[in-house]
């Protein structure tokens, strides 16, 4: 829904996801928790507003927590925010603020009474066996996915932490080559304080004349 949303907006394909494939995995495990939740709310509470009130809560909670310890990993690993709400109103830290807890609320909202009971409709049905399967060849995918994405990040970071041990030409073909993930995270456009002054959206638009010239000025 985020890749849509955003391919909508730039009026171009972007994947809005950590993985080079087209999923987000912090929803997926935002929805699964949110629906575990769910159920251990209805064992406790009976249908009716004070049901959908807590179950609204809760959903908003789990989000918040999960999309603030996500982005704390990831700038902790990374050294770079993935995305920043320090612009927005009550916001912590930059990783969450209440615009959009309240968003995700209402969204999990939504899953629960409307998209979830229809996937079980057409999930229950399915044999025992080809669930199995599934489940195997999903596990593996996302494992491989994730395990390339990681290597992709970590490698770009190098890069652009030791842009000046490339050739122009060299550097240049690896910004092209991680394009996505800049599209994808415009905060990563800058990874380091160190760097704040390397235009690396020069390189992404192709005026790569300006990189020769800082390069040059260097060694003047």
């Amino acid at each position: 829904m985020e890749t849509i949303f955003a391919s909508i907006i730039e009026r171009k394909f972007i994947n809005r996801g950590f993985l080079i494939g087209p999923f987000c995995p912090i929803y997926g495990f935002g929805a699964v928790m949110i629906i575990l939740g769910s159920k251990w709310a209805s064992g406790i509470f009976e249908h009716g507003l004070t049901f959908y009130v807590i179950g609204i809560l809760f959903s908003v909670i789990l989000t918040t927590i999960l999309e603030y310890v996500t982005g704390a990993v990831l700038e902790k690993f990374f050294n770079c925010k993935w995305w920043d709400y320090s612009d927005n109103i009550l916001n912590l830290h930059g990783y969450i603020c209440l615009k959009y807890s309240l968003l995700w609320g209402l969204l999990a909202f939504l899953m629960l009474q409307v998209i979830h009971p229809e996937v079980l409709k057409i999930y229950i049905p399915i044999p025992i066996l080809v669930k199995i399967c599934l489940n195997i060849v999903l596990i593996i995918y996302f494992l491989a996915d994730t395990i390339k994405s990681v290597m992709d990040i970590v490698d770009l970071r190098k890069v652009i932490l030791n842009y000046y041990d490339f050739s122009v030409n060299k550097y240049y073909d690896k910004i092209i080559e991680y394009k996505r993930i800049f599209l994808a995270f415009p905060r990563l456009l800058i990874l380091n304080a160190d760097i704040v002054n390397h235009d690396v959206r020069s390189v992404l638009n192709g005026r790569i004349n300006k990189i020769k010239d800082e390069i040059k000025s260097r060694f003047k």
